[in-house]
């Protein structure tokens, strides 16, 4: 179901629109402020055109764009209390609507994190979230150290966030899942090259863990790169598109969910009920199944001795072919290197 684009609301379900935003141009710290305020007012219009709608989704870097030459700059990185989240926070309580954001995060330890956050209509942040999996070597952010976060949202929703390439492992829309969420956002800046893997991957975390996807990538250029897909679209737990945007810039898919049928899935199939039967083997045969952990490569990320066989094979390790520094080693503390941040 649909609802025609939020014209004709399910009683009970949650609306979503996801905002196929322009790739930003950004050189100075006074961009993102604008911008931020052109979010703003088009999040407040939506709300305003569509009462149905409970939450707008934005792509990741939709405020700090995706101009390298910005990346390297701690004056264009954001905290949770800088003027443009404000911006945002106050339009969602403006229009008493849920808004999913994107910002570089400043950190003095380290490289800056890749984050976002979920506000709800209030204006208060629901949902905080860093980036596990930056996408190396192009990307020269922190990986997020605060694992995967979690939120109840509108509608019976338990929401989570799955920024970009995060997306692209398995594990973490099975950990959002496993935490309870039962739609999962994905924002992110991907280029046209990587629609089908987009699409198979928010297919696949849909169904492998009987969750919705909601998913929403930049689209268009600023000059400076090849143009970002937009290719916005929501799945639901059988890992079916309810609706698909396409590479038109600015173009707003809205599109229902019923996290209700999500929930009444993980509790009601038997065959393909897979992420209670990952821990739940055989359970046909076996009462209750068996719960161990037959993956080796669980057992040995949790020991921290994770290593591919082919690892001393592997090429590229850092991001020095693109142009960063040489990364920083944890734990050394005559080690003063921040990659492309310079102390």
């Amino acid at each position: 179901m649909t609802g025609m684009g939020g014209l004709n609301p399910t009683p009970g379900a949650l609306t979503v629109a996801l905002v196929q935003q322009q790739v930003p141009s950004v050189a100075e710290p006074g961009d993102i402020e604008r911008v931020a305020d052109e979010v703003a007012e088009m999040l407040v219009a939506l709300k305003t055109a569509t009462p149905a709608i409970d939450l707008v989704v934005f792509p990741e870097y939709g405020l700090q764009g995706l101009r390298k030459s910005a990346w390297v700059r701690d004056d264009m990185m954001l905290t949770l209390n800088s003027a443009p989240l404000d911006t945002l926070r106050a339009a969602c309580r403006r229009a008493n609507v849920w808004g999913c954001f994107s910002l570089m995060e400043a950190n003095p330890d380290g490289a800056p994190f890749n984050s976002g956050v979920i506000v709800d209509g209030t204006g208060d942040i629901a949902l905080y979230q860093r980036k596990l999996h930056p996408w190396v070597p192009k990307e020269p952010w922190e990986p997020g150290d605060q694992g995967v976060q979690v939120c109840d949202g509108p509608a019976g929703s338990r929401l989570a966030l799955i920024i970009c390439h995060d997306g692209m492992f398995p594990e973490v829309a099975r950990e959002a899942s496993y935490l309870g969420a039962n739609v999962l956002l994905r924002t992110a800046g991907y280029r046209l090259p990587f629609a089908n893997a987009w699409r198979i991957t928010n297919e696949a975390n849909a169904f492998c863990n009987l969750a919705y996807t909601a998913s929403v990538a930049l689209a268009g250029h600023d000059g400076n790169h090849v143009a970002s897909m937009g290719q916005a679209m929501i799945c639901d737990h059988e890992g079916t598109i309810l609706v698909r945007g396409d590479a038109t810039a600015d173009r707003v898919v809205i599109g229902e969910i019923e996290p209700a049928r999500a929930d009444n899935a993980r509790r009601a199939w038997g065959p393909e009920n897979n992420i209670y039967q990952l821990g739940h083997r055989g359970f046909t045969a076996l009462a209750d199944g068996r719960n161990d952990c037959p993956y080796t490569y669980v057992a040995d990320l949790a020991a921290g001795r994770y290593r591919v066989p082919w690892e001393a094979e592997v090429v590229i390790t850092d991001g020095t072919a693109d142009g960063y520094g040489p990364p920083r080693r944890p734990g050394d503390p005559t080690d003063t290197a921040r990659g492309a941040y310079p102390r």
